[in-house]
């Protein structure tokens, strides 16, 4: 994935945020740390070197070869030196001249952005603000080490597929939860954890194929004083193991 690189500090105030939100307690790790332990399996953006100053920059993908940053190319031909990228014509008399010619300007642009505000270590990212280390997000803010999530999205970390969510973490092929855990293929999830196809649960912990259900465990019901003492357990499990 890469190392977290001197982190805008702001990356670690919505994780700080988010943590708080799920468990109720003060979160323990840094970025670094929780994208270790609970980000291992979302595809994040790389760390490559830009062709043309070699600075670091981040892209979706490190197979081309050769990059550019969005700003390097809309600022100066790496070739001419000039703000134009168009080339002075030569001859073309062959497919190998074509791919030659086509090589000299065909770097790989990176940290893609479109009508976005602060934006970090982030590619391919369009109409949202606060984006830290996540690739393909669409209209969200106060994301951080995410996989396309998209439609309203806010205070998300560790997801991926997901969309119109907030305040959760690790969120998978998700949408319309708040406050969760490690949520997959669920709708209407809220301050739960350990979801997986699931509909409308409320307060609900490690379970799957349920809907319209509160206070279950293991796909048991529970009174209310007894699923929060076990909710505590939880927590504090998520956070400490």
């Amino acid at each position: 994935m890469g190392k977290v690189n001197n982190m805008h500090p702001k990356a670690q105030e919505i994780l700080d945020k988010i943590i708080g939100q799920i468990t109720g307690y003060k979160n323990p790790f840094t970025v670094e740390q929780f994208m270790q332990k609970y980000a291992f399996d979302v595809r994040l953006p790389v760390m490559v070197n830009d062709s043309t100053t070699g600075e670091a920059t981040w892209t979706q993908s490190a197979n081309p070869g050769k990059f550019i940053t969005l700003k390097n190319s809309h600022t100066e031909n790496a070739i001419t030196g000039t703000g134009d990228w168009e080339m002075p014509a030569r001859p073309l008399n062959s497919i190998a001249e074509i791919l030659a010619a086509w090589q000299e300007t065909n770097y790989t642009t990176t940290e893609k952005q479109l009508d976005s505000v602060e934006v970090y270590e982030s590619d391919n990212i369009y109409e949202s603000e606060n984006v830290f280390r996540s690739l393909d997000v669409h209209r969200c803010k106060n994301i951080l080490l995410c996989d396309s999530v998209q439609n309203g999205s806010e205070f998300l970390v560790a997801s991926q597929r997901s969309q119109m969510s907030t305040y959760c973490a690790r969120l998978e092929d998700s949408k319309n939860c708040s406050q969760s855990f490690n949520v997959t293929w669920s709708n209407k999830v809220v301050n739960s954890a350990f979801i997986h196809d699931s509909f409308d649960l409320y307060e609900c912990l490690f379970c799957s194929h349920l809907g319209s259900k509160k206070y279950c465990v293991a796909n048991m019901q529970f009174e209310e004083a007894e699923y929060f003492k076990i909710k505590k357990m939880v927590m504090e499990w998520i956070l400490t193991s």
